[in-house]
């Protein structure tokens, strides 16, 4: 297996998880809290769709499925287009109110922009240095393997979230 193929194959996982989580949801458990402050399912995984936009649209040098397809104009957030969640208030996540059909398909432009990114990658690629800002300096590889954790960390707490509003019959 290549470097590329098993990021593709990690990447794929995501994409599994987000549509699990996804399944059969109504917009009542996709904006259900646990508390007043807690993130929602939806909010969550736009918030994972938009990390890997942004970042992987950076590393390809294209641009974000997000703007470039018309993503940010169908989710009509109170927000600019270049948001990605990070620095967001409990208004801002209870703002992010989509059903199902948007963010799976919002995420799954996001998976295929992904894979055809990845599929260009070969394992010297992996080194290359994007950001000598941190110290050590970010390579392409510490970019992804960020990524990955960042999604499967919020895709696993969505898939939480989901089992306490279905236990609450949310």
């Amino acid at each position: 297996m290549t470097p590329s193929e098993l990021l593709i194959e990690e990447f794929s996982r995501i994409q599994g998880y987000v549509g699990a989580t996804l399944k059969n949801t109504t917009v009542a458990t996709l904006t259900y809290r646990a508390d007043a402050d807690a993130n929602t399912i939806a909010w969550l995984i736009w918030h994972l769709s938009r990390v890997q936009d942004d970042h992987l649209a950076d590393l390809a040098g294209t641009a974000q499925v997000y703007t470039g397809q018309g993503w940010a104009e169908r989710f009509d957030l109170p927000f600019g287009p270049t948001a990605t969640g990070y620095g967001h208030t409990s208004a801002d996540v209870a703002a992010v109110r989509a059903d199902a059909e948007l963010l799976v398909g919002y995420y799954d432009a996001v998976h295929t922009a992904t894979v055809a990114y990845l599929g260009t990658l070969v394992e010297a690629d992996l080194d290359r240095v994007i950001d000598e800002s941190w110290t050590p300096a970010v390579t392409v590889g510490v970019r992804l393997a960020s990524v990955l954790s960042d999604d499967l960390q919020h895709a696993g707490q969505a898939a939480f979230v989901r089992g306490l509003a279905d236990r609450a019959d949310a």
